[in-house]
């Protein structure tokens, strides 16, 4: 059975009550039960992390050479913009995963449009709500269930 990690970055504990024209009136609590329904249905393993700190989801990514992890979702959230020390990160441990954001960060503001993740990538998923992160769960359901997972 394929484990799939989902990281939920800083401020995304605080979904249904921050800014729900841009992020949406699901909780975190939502988003998760949704994708864990998903992943039963298909015979996967899906376990969740959030932090506000940049090292622990560092540490989390590491940790993914120990724990099984096969495949990795993430919303950096304002990390996406500022964190090399993730993206260092995913190059070291060499995990699949795609980038997922619930706004449209291409429609927002200026500093909102590049990402240090993107290009090392599965693919991105973004400004499809809570829709982003189930998309992306399909996705990651496809590729792990092939020997193959293009990056």
């Amino acid at each position: 059975m394929p484990d799939i990690l989902v990281i939920h970055g800083p401020n995304l504990n605080l979904l249904g009550q921050r800014e729900p024209g841009h992020y949406g009136a699901d909780t975190l609590q939502d988003i998760e039960a949704e994708m864990a329904e998903l992943a039963r249905g298909h015979g996967v393993g899906l376990s969740s992390f959030q932090s506000n700190h940049e090292g622990e989801i560092v540490d989390r990514i590491h940790q993914t050479l120990r724990d099984g992890v096969d495949f990795i979702i993430i919303n950096p959230g304002a990390y996406t913009h500022t964190s090399i020390a993730i993206r260092d990160a995913f190059l070291a441990c060499r995990k699949p995963f795609i980038e997922v954001h619930l706004s449209n960060v291409h429609a927002r503001e200026e500093f909102r449009r590049h990402s240090y993740l993107s290009d090392i990538a599965v693919g991105v998923i973004s400004g499809l709500g809570k829709d982003s992160y189930l998309l992306a769960l399909h996705a990651a359901i496809i590729r792990t269930q092939h020997s193959e997972t293009p990056r």
